[in-house]
């Protein structure tokens, strides 16, 4: 009997946490093209007024459905990532994301001195707007243009008045009281509104951003994910890596250091538990496959966590595990992508259960551009 469950334990084992990982091999050429597939999606499935395809399906007859649902949040992190392109060299893109910022531009809310964005009448969400904010930042490097700093301090006016006193976020702004809604808050928006004040810091140090920008890094690196009843812990958050990554030269604390390799450790078993993925019985062990997004969120989170291991000594001994972690999602990402069918709603974009949605192509996207830089020596 012992010998039978000592077989079936190996068995186990040999299906899930020991079976073999498949990481393709990737030329730097190979994943920036990529990249330049997905963003070629992007542009080319945009309309006149800026706004992008958000949801494509494939029929039984192999057309493409296109869905009629929007979200300005992922609008606005889908024009972040085209900028990420144009400040990556690639400036044939800077006309569709100013298409999509202009979108976003022409939905501005707020108060002479703050902006945010929303539809019509209603609620404003921080997340919308701690992404515009980057997507101008974005610009702003790219191109060298500063007519829109004054926006931008509006937009972190919006972010501040968003804080708490522990550094925690509301979510929502109500455009009838000009105030925030109380007690709702975010986990995306609360990393996408750090990264924001941390960038604005960097680019208007005279402004003082860095003091509300270590107040919320503390609060998500000690205190979000018992508010936010998360398990495990700690939230895989690639806007935390953005953000660390933006606050490196600040002196990050020896908090801030372990978040950084706790943040390391959560998605690096993501990629393994992906990468292992590789049908027959490992297949049946494995969880439904994880849409574009969710997979693109762990090449960019490791992308950023491998550059925070490049600037401080602290994490040299990750420098290389993240690298190869880098190497074998981007890799696999890039083997996933749909390309040559002739459809421009397909091609460039990746699909999971014969869906693909504009959030996939902008993961994605800014992963496998972090990863083909990562080639550079």
């Amino acid at each position: 009997a012992w010998g039978i469950i000592r077989l079936l334990t190996i068995g186990s084992l040999r299906a899930t946490l020991l079976a073999a990982e498949i990481c393709p091999a990737s030329t730097k050429e190979e994943l920036h093209l990529s990249a330049i597939e997905a963003a070629n999606w992007i542009s080319q499935n945009q309309t006149d007024d800026g706004r992008y395809l958000y949801e494509v399906k494939v029929s039984e007859t192999g057309s493409p459905v296109l869905s009629d649902g929007y979200n300005l949040v992922r609008h606005a992190g889908t024009t972040m990532a085209l900028y990420q392109m144009v400040e990556a060299g690639e400036s044939q893109y800077l006309g569709a994301a100013d298409a999509g910022l202009e979108y976003l531009l022409d939905r501005s809310v707020g108060t002479g001195e703050i902006l945010a964005v929303a539809e019509g009448s209603a609620k404003a969400k921080l997340g919308t707007a701690s992404l515009l904010a980057i997507s101008l930042i974005k610009r702003r490097a790219a191109t060298g243009d500063s007519k829109y700093d004054l926006t931008l301090h509006k937009i972190g006016n919006f972010i501040l008045a968003m804080q708490r006193e522990d550094g925690s976020m509301l979510y929502f702004w109500d455009q009838q009281t000009n105030s925030p809604v109380p007690e709702i808050t975010s986990l995306f928006a609360t990393g996408e509104a750090l990264w924001a004040i941390a960038s604005l810091q960097n680019l208007f140090p005279e402004r003082e951003w860095g003091k509300a920008a270590f107040l919320t890094l503390d609060y998500m690196a000690t205190q979000r994910d018992e508010d936010e009843n998360v398990w495990p812990r700690p939230w895989a958050d690639q806007w935390a890596t953005y953000s660390l990554n933006e606050m490196s030269e600040w002196g990050l604390s020896e908090i801030h250091i372990n978040y950084a390799r706790e943040l390391a450790s959560q998605f690096g078993i993501a990629v393994r538990w992906e990468s292992q993925r590789n049908g027959g019985l490992d297949g049946l062990v494995h969880s439904p496959e994880p849409i574009a997004a969710g997979q693109g969120t762990w090449i960019e989170a490791i992308g950023m966590l491998q550059q925070l291991a490049e600037s401080d000594p602290r994490l040299e001994d990750l420098k290389s595990p993240l690298q190869d972690r880098l190497l074998c999602a981007a890799g696999r990402m890039r083997m996933k992508q749909t390309t040559g069918t002739g459809i421009v709603e397909f091609d460039g974009g990746w699909f999971t259960g014969g869906v693909s949605r504009v959030d996939g192509q902008q993961h994605a996207l800014s992963g496998l551009l972090f990863a083909s830089s990562s080639l550079d020596e």
